[in-house]
């Protein structure tokens, strides 16, 4: 009964840890299928080369997360969760702090919505996603820029509201960081000097 009750106590440690190796096996696959599908298009990315990355068998990806469609929905959450907290730190009244927030968000996920924007139109799941971000993006002006929009109506609110998007848009960070040249500073003085300008219209 002695020798039996030592190797019961393991078995909590045993499930502990192999538990643990479970979840470090998992983020590492979805580390792994953010970084392909943010550089290569959704349908050069195989589960092959995903299970390879992360040093596991196809087999286990399939196992944890069922199918491409949905390893790929799952990988998108998790970053889109961790941009979402970066991005609700956004400081609502302080125009440049705002600006530098997103400028910092593009930076790092820039290349992975571009490149999700340029698949909308083709893949059903791509266009859930993106779909998701443009309705996070538009929540996210109305609260951080709340002073540039409190006491408009309508039309106006709404021209106001889409003037908003349209110069914290990842398009816009393009154009200004990746076509233009602007370096990061400058273009967030830019972003900074084309929202104050909002602030004198009717």
């Amino acid at each position: 009964m002695k020798y039996e009750g030592v190797h019961a106590g393991k078995r909590p440690y045993r499930m502990v840890a192999r538990a643990d190796a479970a979840r470090a096996t998992g983020s590492r696959v979805l580390d792994v299928a953010v970084e392909l599908f943010t550089d290569e298009p959704y349908e050069d990315v195989s589960l092959e080369e995903i299970a390879r990355r992360a040093q596991v068998t196809k087999r286990t990806v399939l196992r944890r997360f069922g199918s491409k469609e949905l390893l790929f929905l799952t990988a998108m959450e998790r970053a889109g969760r961790e941009e979402m907290r970066a991005r609700d730190a956004a400081p609502i009244g302080d125009l440049a702090g705002a600006v530098a927030n997103v400028v910092e968000h593009y930076e790092r996920w820039g290349a992975n919505r571009l490149r999700l924007l340029a698949q909308e139109d083709r893949i059903a799941v791509v266009a859930e996603d993106v779909e998701a971000g443009r309705r996070y993006h538009w929540s996210w002006v109305e609260r951080t820029f709340a002073p540039l929009i409190d006491g408009l109506e309508g039309a106006a609110r709404k021209r106001r509201i889409a003037a908003l998007v349209t110069l914290t848009d990842v398009y816009t960070w393009k154009l200004l960081r990746r076509d233009l040249g602007l370096s990061r500073a400058d273009t967030e003085r830019t972003l900074v000097e084309l929202i104050s300008k909002l602030e004198g219209e009717s």
